[in-house]
């Protein structure tokens, strides 16, 4: 659903780009990234740090059992864990399952200038 200030969609509405739902782009968010990616075993996402774009990441395990790399050190992220990455450190996240990983992946610059609402 689409209106005016507002969207509202489920996951298989949103545009696919191999393992990558662009969610972002089909809500029309543009003050932050927003993506989901599904890993299947023995893949990950690219290692990559946001160093040119200044940008923070979290990563939120929707399903399965991922594993999240910083630094080249790995950290066990089962299903609803929730991690943020500063923009120097290096990161991938992992699947050595033989389910699949559904990680939502959000990021803005650490410049947006988000103001907290000081009960949360």
């Amino acid at each position: 659903m689409v209106a005016d200030g507002y969207t509202i969609k489920r996951l298989d509405e949103f545009e696919k780009d191999g393992r990558w739902w662009l969610v972002r782009r089909g809500l029309d968010v543009s003050c932050f990234g927003l993506n989901v990616v599904e890993i299947e075993q023995g893949y990950s996402i690219p290692e990559h740090n946001e160093v040119e774009r200044d940008q923070e990441e979290v990563f939120i395990v929707l399903e399965g059992d991922a594993v999240l790399v910083i630094d080249g050190e790995d950290h066990p992220a089962p299903a609803r864990t929730f991690a943020r990455v500063a923009p120097p450190l290096t990161r991938t996240v992992r699947n050595d399952n033989e389910k699949p990983v559904r990680l939502l992946i959000v990021s803005a610059p650490t410049t947006s200038g988000y103001t907290d609402m000081g009960w949360a």
